[in-house]
């Protein structure tokens, strides 16, 4: 599993949980830990700020449209 199928699959996770249409990405760091990833914290972080991220500036060749950052250090699945 990618790192980026991991964050999609935790997002959806920590929002059912909390019953909030958003996530920290401490609470995705959280539940990929506790699923057992191997996948660093910069590797995490990178991916929900900038490569998944639809409102990111682009500096990587791949991107993702798959979240959009609502407010600091808050973010949704994109609609």
């Amino acid at each position: 599993m990618t790192c980026r199928d991991e964050i999609l699959q935790c997002a959806k996770e920590v929002m059912q949980r909390s019953g909030l249409d958003y996530f920290t990405i401490p609470e995705i760091i959280k539940c990929m830990e506790s699923r057992g990833s191997g996948f660093a914290e910069s590797t995490i972080r990178t991916h929900i700020v900038s490569r998944m991220c639809a409102n990111a500036p682009e500096n990587h060749a791949v991107t993702y449209n798959d979240l959009e950052r609502t407010d600091r250090g808050e973010y949704r699945l994109a609609r």
